[in-house]
């Protein structure tokens, strides 16, 4: 799913420009505190032999105010893969985007072109990022249910 991009516009200057970050075609967005997250971020970081990606973990400071238009909640619910020009994916159609930029993804990203894939990877996504805290993560993610830290964020804590 792709989500719409909002700009704001105060006295003539955009306020919702996209952050080039460190110059990167592409900014990644993953929940570090899940382990299975992290894990795959790293892998993210060894395929990237181009450095088209700056792989950011959802709680490193001024990630929400750098792209304003993601809701906080998003950042809990899936991963979210912004382009230079704002344009933003988010779950299944992240990874999807993932596998046509890396070179190594290029390899299987024709999977998504299969009739049905992409509904299937959607709702695999949607248990997934459900269970995260669960799979593989142990005792401390499961104590720290997604809930938890965006509802502050979401009150504007």
């Amino acid at each position: 799913m792709t989500v719409p991009v909002v700009r704001f516009t105060v006295a003539g200057r955009d306020t919702s420009a996209p952050s080039r970050g460190l110059g990167r075609a592409y900014t990644v967005v993953f929940d570090g505190d899940c382990k299975v997250c992290t894990r795959l971020s790293k892998v993210l970081r060894n395929w990237d032999g181009g450095r088209e990606l700056e792989v950011v973990s959802s709680q490193q400071p001024g990630v929400m105010a750098r792209f304003p238009w993601i809701p906080a909640r998003a950042y809990a619910d899936a991963l979210q893969m912004i382009a230079a020009d704002g344009t933003t994916w988010s779950g299944a159609a992240a990874i999807e985007q993932l596998l046509t930029v890396l070179p190594r993804g290029r390899l299987i990203s024709w999977v998504f072109k299969v009739p049905f894939v992409r509904t299937l990877a959607d709702r695999f996504y949607r248990w997934f990022a459900r269970n995260r805290y669960r799979l593989g993560c142990g005792s401390h993610c499961q104590s720290r249910p997604p809930d938890v830290m965006w509802a502050e964020a979401e009150r504007g804590a």
